[in-house]
């Protein structure tokens, strides 16, 4: 069995901490890894690293390298290799159909191979036990069925799509699964508590089991645009891939099919959808707050509170959602945090930074911060982590300032090179080629400021880089 980590969503429902530059899979939003370094560890204990294949957008390429290595050791390279880069976000029927065509070209599986497909940014446990679940979905999907994972509901839903299941549970040797009727896309309030009453309505968790010969044959009876993919090579497939119609696999498939069962999981699922959704996992006070950061709460009571820099003090507030950040800050109603999807768009819709990009940009050598910016200036905090390097470069229109605040720089600049170490500094003239390193085992940190006719972050001409990014 290969799994399929499907791990180019953008998050933007977790607003303001996760954004389009960097979204919520990267977050450590519980049990300190991160959402995806959970998901790689939960499928750890069925599968090998060799068997995983991970699709992300081509935006993350280096987030998802830099979450590998550091969850098996930060100085060596991940054992998991295989990535497929989505050229632009197309949906989980494209993503799907591609991670197929690299598995039959690629890997050279037999289409009587079972994928496993799971999202990468939900909390789910005892994973011991799930990792049980995904063993009987492999035997069931073997038998010639679409298998989903079920969660029986605890509370009427909004944000989560609903399967209507059979009464009468069917049988695959020992494996015990229900029939799916009807699938429900995200119901309003009444009907999800109607659904509840019901008691034969599950959550649909997201996650399927299949053969490839069965995912190929629904493919090209309910998606033919789509599956035009398989008559191509993988990489023409991948060049074509902006191309395929932007669906989702369950409208695409799942709710048309007469192939998809269901495996009721008796697991706790979450996944993080909302502030709500990560209310419902954190740790809470005595007043059932959850807080962190410098936080003054005073007659606060079932409350989330989340601060970055500034000190938050509260009063009075019950059932209120609080989250800072450099530059933004969400007041919500708990229970009302689904429509933080609906800042997002607005903000994107005036084109306004704060809608994608954190004030901490991430690179794949490190990190930088915007300190300041004016009129022909511009102050960040740079962070270049342990043997890692910058491209080599220049600017036509600015010059540039370094000081090291900590570590120790290997800098280039035309045809020198020096060491310069803690408080020390570097200038770099306008149109010189340059280069910044960081030779040792500590993150290096400087303060860059840069000044000209103009700061933008696309003067810049790549001459050389390490991360093959000249093309841009």
């Amino acid at each position: 069995m290969k799994t399929i980590i499907l791990a180019g969503g953008s998050g933007t429902r977790l607003w303001p901490l996760s954004r389009k530059n960097y979204p919520k899979q990267f977050l450590k939003l519980s049990g300190g890894k991160s959402l995806l370094q959970q998901t790689v560890e939960r499928l750890l204990g069925v599968v090998s690293p060799d068997d995983i294949i991970i699709v992300t957008n081509s935006d993350y390429k280096f987030h998802v390298k830099s979450e590998l290595d550091s969850l098996f050791n930060s100085h060596s390279p991940s054992p998991i290799t295989h990535m497929i880069l989505e050229p632009e976000s197309r949906n989980t029927a494209p993503a799907i159909a591609l991670g197929v065509k690299y598995c039959l070209e690629k890997l050279g599986c037999s289409e009587e191979e079972v994928l496993f497909i799971s999202p990468c940014d939900h909390v789910i446990r005892p994973v011991e036990k799930f990792r049980e679940y995904v063993r009987q979905a492999e035997e069931i999907a073997k038998k010639g069925y679409i298998v989903t994972f079920g969660i029986e509901p605890t509370r009427p839903e909004t944000g989560y799509g609903y399967m209507k299941v059979s009464s009468q549970p069917a049988v695959v040797g020992d494996q015990d699964f229900l029939n799916v009727e009807e699938f429900t896309e995200k119901p309003d309030a009444e009907t999800a508590q109607n659904y509840i009453e019901k008691g034969i309505y599950y959550w649909n968790a997201g996650i399927f089991a299949f053969r490839i010969s069965l995912i190929l044959e629904q493919f090209r009876k309910y998606v033919p645009e789509v599956a035009k993919a398989f008559d191509l090579t993988f990489d023409e497939c991948r060049r074509q891939f902006s191309e395929m119609r932007n669906i989702s696999i369950d409208y695409a498939i799942l709710e048309k099919t007469d192939k998809v069962v269901t495996l009721p999981a008796k697991v706790y699922w979450n996944d993080i959808g909302s502030w709500d959704s990560l209310f419902e996992i954190l740790d809470k006070d005595d007043n059932g707050n959850v807080k962190d950061g410098d936080i003054i709460a005073v007659d606060t009571k079932e409350s989330m509170i989340i601060g970055d820099k500034r000190l938050i003090a509260t009063i009075g507030l019950k059932d209120c959602l609080i989250v800072e950040t450099d530059d933004a800050l969400l007041v919500a109603k708990r229970g009302q945090t689904q429509k933080v999807k609906e800042i997002v768009d607005r903000l994107l819709l005036e084109e306004r930074k704060e809608g994608s990009e954190h004030v901490i940009t991430y690179r794949p050598w490190g990190s930088y911060t915007v300190l300041e910016e004016g009129e022909r200036y511009k102050i960040k905090r740079v962070v270049v982590s342990p043997g890692e390097k910058l491209s080599l470069q220049k600017h036509y229109h600015r010059s540039e300032h370094w000081v090291v605040v900590k570590g120790t720089a290997r800098v280039t600049i035309g045809d020198r090179e020096i060491l310069t170490h803690e408080n020390e500094s570097a200038y770099v003239p306008k149109s010189t080629l340059h280069r910044l390193e960081n030779p040792g085992k500590v993150p290096l940190e400087i303060i860059e400021v840069q000044n000209g006719e103009y700061v933008g972050e696309d003067d810049i001409v790549r001459v050389e880089d390490y991360y093959g990014r000249i093309k841009e």
